[in-house]
């Protein structure tokens, strides 16, 4: 089998291969990776023989990874993912009511979604590694569970250190404790001065000082790495292959990565239905959308933390494929974008992100009934960003199957379902004994030398 090569959405780095895409993160010209060919994959082939969650992510990622990875590599990690999810169905699907489901994506090690590819990942470079006896330093910014992912994933990697980025209270207590409390001497806690997006800017920014290279490589588990991202489509097959037709998935949306596999599921002929990225009142996608103009302001704190992000890094690739692949035309977006924080998106190519995706916003009122209505009418407790999900996919007006992703357990944000329910959630095993430990973190402003400062 031959190796895929990736593309930079920007058009001026060289073509990697899978392994570069793991081990470097973001293009050396400041863009995102992309595969030069979309595989086509077929559901039957995908599911065949009765092929339980590992399976089917191995045979979905083979044609992503060629041979990228040594041999034996991906069939470990997609296995470890498996291993260490508690549910049989790793991500069940539960309806309801007649035609609307939750995907229930929090049953790993750190109760959210992102263990699904975080401990993928994982397993992915520390064979990689093995193999060629180098170091990794791993940057990640984190508005809450890809940090606490990040960390259980990599703690005590005998290769790897780990950076985490996380804005200074703007992230619930227990997602704090998760990622603060290891105790491993591999990773490092940044609580940054700032949002999400001032902890994004400055690890893209990290990536590119060659001070940090010496005697080591440095990449990024945010999903802006392409390997990470990848990780995440399995779900949406293995969810597809459990309906009869293609349904409309809401994806509860921060960064942009989960509603983009979900793209990439379909684009690779899966049958995959409508995409709608729902945010909360952090609207940028929703504006850019609705009226062609793409602006960063600052983002507001809300009761679904994780999704308080106003530049997604992941619209950039959905731009990339909107153009035809232009990357003169989506470099010179960016660019502009991360100079001036506004850009207008040329009307074809606003026309043709309309044909890909579709986003709503929801308010704290809206996530809040919605906590409470699922509880009254179906006895389930939610966190609020499967609320804003969930409240999004009962407005969509749509024939055929409504699937809202639940991507945390409502345990990882008592404080909200205590506000909107009066009582708190019971927590999972996984979330149990992590007050009184010993945080270990340090509190640095959002610039790029008191980072370096702190990293050494």
């Amino acid at each position: 089998m031959t190796s895929p090569s990736y593309v930079s959405t920007r058009g001026r780095s060289p073509l990697v291969d899978f392994a570069g895409t793991v081990i470097n993160g973001i293009a050396p010209d400041g863009g995102l990776f992309a595969p030069s060919v979309w595989p086509r994959l077929s559901l039957d082939d995908l599911i065949a023989g009765g092929a339980d969650y590992a399976t089917l992510a191995e045979r979905l990622l083979t044609p992503f990874v060629g041979e990228g990875l040594p041999e034996g590599a991906l069939a470990a990690a997609t296995r470890r993912v498996q291993d260490r999810f508690s549910h049989p169905d790793v991500v069940p699907l539960v309806e309801l009511k007649p035609g609307l489901h939750v995907l229930e994506l929090f049953h790993g090690p750190t109760a959210a979604f992102k263990d699904l590819a975080m401990q993928l990942v994982a397993g992915m470079a520390e064979s990689l590694l093995a193999e060629t006896g180098e170091r990794l330093l791993l940057l990640t910014a984190t508005s809450g569970d890809t940090g606490a992912a990040a960390v259980k994933a990599f703690a005590g990697a005998e290769r790897i250190d780990l950076v985490v980025l996380h804005p200074l209270g703007r992230v619930s207590p227990m997602q704090r404790l998760q990622m603060t409390t290891t105790g491993a001497s591999n990773v490092l806690n940044l609580a940054v001065r700032g949002d999400f997006d001032d902890c994004q800017r400055l690890v893209k920014a990290l990536l590119g000082v060659e001070a940090l290279k010496a005697n080591r490589r440095v990449s990024s588990v945010n999903s802006i790495n392409w390997a990470r991202l990848s990780g995440q489509a399995p779900y949406y097959a293995a969810t597809a292959a459990k309906l009869a037709d293609p349904a409309t998935y809401v994806v509860p949306t921060g960064n942009f990565g989960d509603a983009f596999a979900g793209w990439v599921a379909r684009q690779c002929g899966l049958p995959i239905g409508d995409l709608v990225a729902a945010t909360n009142r952090n609207d940028a996608l929703v504006r850019a959308l609705h009226t062609g103009v793409y602006e960063r302001t600052q983002a507001e704190p809300t009761a679904s933390v994780s999704m308080d992000v106003q530049a997604p890094s992941n619209f950039e690739r959905l731009v990339f494929e909107a153009t035809g692949r232009d990357a003169d035309l989506t470099r010179g977006l960016f660019e502009d974008f991360n100079k001036a924080g506004r850009v207008t998106l040329p009307d074809e190519v606003l026309t043709a992100l309309r044909r890909e995706v579709s986003a709503v916003s929801v308010s704290e009122a809206e996530t809040v009934a919605e906590m409470q209505r699922t509880w009254r009418e179906n006895g389930r407790v939610i966190c609020p960003h499967t609320a804003v999900a969930l409240h999004a996919a009962r407005r969509i007006e749509r024939t055929g199957a409504m699937v809202a992703l639940s991507t945390a357990h409502p345990a990882k944000f008592p404080d909200s379902v205590e506000a909107a329910l009066g009582f708190a959630p019971e927590r999972p095993p996984q979330l149990q004994g992590l007050e009184g430990k010993t945080e270990r973190f340090e509190i640095v402003d959002a610039t790029l030398e008191a980072v370096l400062a702190t990293i050494g």
